[in-house]
């Protein structure tokens, strides 16, 4: 820009461009005793193991000169890590067609099911910019910078056009886990805003949400979108839902949890916050609450450690766990009479107070979580990304991008690379069975990919 160009004093001498001999000769000796030191630096005797899964490109190397004398006694294999960019190519199918002798008719080879009809993009492409956006959190016009330094120019439009396409193609398989997520018998829920460009407010950015619904038992995450905080959005998913259900404090829950079909569930771990938020203004009755709470936590770590079922669980709880909530309910009983409620000691107290039934409640099954940290963790890549990509371009991006965000983060859940099954995906969504549109799911890519193998 014109207010960052430098313009030079014409009267100031020129800097010298050529450096004296004696000066580059300094400098090359200093070059060459630094290669040679990191040359021969020994290596690290604690260097991470290699994957045994990646192909090997072996390179053998013979000593110089004559060995027709000399014999073979041994070698010394050294190895490393290598990789080679993204690979590009073109994928052209070629269909032959024939026709009877009799000039009765033509055939023709069929093609492939393409993921965009008509369309340049492969899915193998496809899922690497969905991957990278979404997973890796890399915005479309970063993904453009790279398509360009391998000299292949696409239009930002184009592959905004490819990557709605793409999500388009993932709807029947959304709305089977929207269905199958509603009928689970526990889930724990939270939201997180997301900006979006569809606004009233000319200029401004609307602040929408992603209700996450997330159900520890099968590790399956559902985000859905809405322009709304308020109480009734979850009315869809939670209306008809029957069992467990785990939330923070928000207040947009209460009425669902005390419906007689609904065990509501609180977190410890927003309860652990308020106390930790008043270490400054009571420190010793916020200690103690801290190591009550302390105590419960580290029950549940003996549990994961040991690999208890959830029966052990329930027994190991109700053993050691009980005696402690309840000692920390009547120590907070107590206590709460003589603190101010304004107090952030007395907030604390407040909040814990009242929401202890619900705080207690995972007593009931070993299946049960201590807290919502689990359904925290699956939003945490959303927040990874709007850090990168700021906002949704409209409300029905913002669903479209719920989609993927749901998938994703049952791949992590599940162990399973996004790419791989989200190629496998969009190669296989339009053909499928819609009774089969379940073996889709990134729990099940393990087992298809399995079968497809033997």
């Amino acid at each position: 820009q014109k207010r960052e160009r430098f313009e030079g004093d014409p009267n100031q001498t020129e800097l010298p461009f050529e450096v004296e001999p004696l000066a580059v000769e300094q400098q090359q000796e200093e070059t060459k005793q630094k290669i040679e030191y990191t040359r021969k630096r020994p290596n690290h005797k604690g260097r991470a193991k290699l994957p045994q899964h990646l192909p090997v490109q072996e390179i053998e190397i013979y000593p110089e000169g004559d060995l027709s004398e000399m014999v073979c006694i041994g070698k010394e294999i050294a190895e490393e890590l290598e990789c080679e960019p993204a690979k590009f190519y073109i994928k052209r199918f070629i269909r032959y067609k024939y026709t009877p002798k009799n000039g009765d008719g033509v055939r023709i080879g069929e093609l492939p099911e393409r993921v965009i009809d008509r369309g340049i993009p492969g899915a193998g492409l496809l899922a690497m910019i969905l991957t990278g956006k979404y997973q890796d959190h890399l915005p479309l016009y970063r993904q453009k910078q790279i398509f360009a330094r391998e000299n292949i120019q696409i239009a930002s439009s184009t592959i905004e056009g490819w990557t709605k396409e793409s999500l388009i193609k993932l709807e029947p398989l959304y709305e089977q886990l929207v269905f199958d997520t509603k009928a689970k018998g526990y889930l724990q829920v939270d939201e997180t805003p997301i900006k979006v460009l569809d606004s009233d407010k000319k200029g401004a950015a609307h602040q929408g949400w992603y209700w996450v619904y997330h159900c520890p038992l099968d590790r399956t995450v559902l985000f859905d979108y809405n322009p709304s905080r308020a109480g009734h959005v979850p009315k869809s998913m939670l209306d008809n839902f029957k069992g467990y259900l785990q939330t923070d404090g928000y207040a947009a829950y209460d009425k669902y949890g005390e419906k007689k079909d609904i065990t509501h569930l609180a977190c410890w771990a927003h309860a652990r916050r308020e106390f930790e938020k008043a270490l400054q203004n009571d420190r010793p009755r916020a200690e103690k609450a801290l190591l009550m709470i302390q105590g419960l936590y580290k029950i549940e770590r003996k549990a994961k450690e040991e690999n208890l079922s959830p029966q052990q669980i329930k027994e190991l709880r109700l053993r050691d766990s009980l005696d402690i909530i309840n000692d920390m309910g009547k120590w907070i009983f107590e206590e709460i009479k003589n603190t101010l409620p304004k107090s952030q000691i007395g907030k604390a107290m407040a909040y814990t107070y009242a929401r202890w039934d619900a705080l207690s409640a995972y007593l009931h099954d070993g299946s049960l979580q201590i807290d919502n940290n689990l359904v925290e963790n699956a939003i945490r890549p959303v927040a990874l990304g709007r850090k990168n990509w700021l906002f949704a371009g409209s409300h029905e991006a913002a669903q479209r991008s719920a989609m993927i965000y749901s998938f994703f983060a049952i791949c992590k859940k599940h162990e399973v690379n996004p790419y791989q099954w989200l190629k496998h995906t969009l190669l296989n969504i339009a053909s499928i069975n819609h009774k089969n549109i379940k073996d889709l799911y990134p729990q099940n890519y393990k087992q298809i990919i399995d079968k497809s193998n033997m």
